[in-house]
C-alpha cells in the first residue's frame, strides 16, 4: 500500500473501535448487578492503562527526540492546561459530553501525528499509533455512550450513527498530517508532546478516579493490563 492509503486505512480501523465502543455500551445489563458495575469500571480503568501506554510508549519517547527539554516540557505542560480548561468549561456548563470531548481531544491530535509519521518514513511508529488509539478509542466509546445515553434526550438510534461519523476525523486527521505537518517535522513532536500533557491530565482527573471502586480489585487490575497490551504492541512492532 502506498503512503496515503496506510494512513486512511489504519486511522479508519483505529476510529472504528469508537462505534464498536457505543454498540458494546447498549448491553444494559450484566448480571448479576455486581459484576455489572465492576466490568464498567474495569473498562474505564482499561482505557486508562492503554492511554499510560500511549504516553510512555510513543507520545513522550518520539516527541522529544527533536525538541529542546525546556521546549519538551513547555509542550507537556501546554497540552495539560488545554484539557484542563475545557475540562473546567465543561463543568461550569455542566456538559454532558465531556466524555465525547475527552476522547476527541486525544483521537484527533493522535491521528495527526500518525499521518505524518508516515510521511517521514516512520512507519512502526504510525502503525503502533494506530493500534493504541485503536485500544484507547475502545472503553472511550464505550464510557462515552453511556453518558450520553443517560444525561441527554438524544436516542441510542441518533448516538451511535454519531459515533459512526465520527471515525472520518481519523482519516481527515491523519490526511492533514501527511501532507502538511510532515513539511514541518518537529511540529508532529510537539503535537505528540501536547497530547501527552493532555492525556495525563485526563487519567487523573477524571479517568483514575472513575475507575476505583471501593472492595474491588479487578478494575486496578484493568489498568495494568490495558498497559501490557501497549507494551505488547510496541515490543511486536519496534
Amino acid at each position: 500500500m502506498t503512503g496515503v492509503l496506510e494512513v486512511i486505512v489504519l486511522t479508519t480501523l483505529a476510529g472504528i473501535t469508537i462505534p464498536i465502543g457505543g454498540f458494546l455500551a447498549l448491553i444494559e445489563r450484566i448480571h448479576p448487578r455486581w459484576l455489572e458495575v465492576e466490568f464498567r469500571h474495569s473498562i474505564i480503568a482499561f482505557g486508562g492503562g492503554v492511554l499510560l501506554a500511549a504516553v510512555a510508549l510513543v507520545l513522550v519517547p518520539e516527541g522529544i527526540a527533536e525538541q529542546p527539554p525546556l521546549i519538551a516540557a513547555a509542550a507537556i505542560l501546554f497540552g495539560g492546561v488545554c484539557f484542563m480548561s475545557v475540562d473546567r468549561i465543561l463543568a461550569t456548563h455542566k456538559n454532558s459530553a465531556s466524555q465525547l470531548i475527552a476522547m476527541l481531544l486525544d483521537f484527533v491530535p493522535e491521528s495527526l501525528a500518525l499521518g505524518a509519521s508516515f510521511a517521514t518514513n516512520g512507519e512502526s511508529v504510525g502503525l503502533l499509533l494506530a493500534i493504541l488509539i485503536g485500544l484507547q478509542n475502545l472503553p472511550e466509546g464505550f464510557n462515552a455512550f453511556r453518558e450520553l445515553n443517560s444525561t441527554t434526550t438524544m436516542t441510542k438510534k441518533y448516538i451511535l450513527p454519531g459515533f459512526c461519523l465520527l471515525v472520518l476525523l481519523g482519516p481527515i486527521s491523519g490526511l492533514i498530517g501527511y501532507y502538511l505537518l510532515a513539511l514541518v517535522p518537529r511540529m508532529v513532536g510537539l503535537i505528540m508532546l501536547f497530547a501527552a500533557g493532555g492525556i495525563l491530565y485526563l487519567t487523573f482527573q477524571d479517568i483514575a478516579p472513575q475507575a476505583k471502586l471501593e472492595r474491588r480489585w479487578a478494575p486496578s487490575l484493568g489498568a495494568v493490563l490495558g498497559f501490557v497490551f501497549g507494551l505488547i504492541a510496541q515490543m511486536v512492532i519496534a
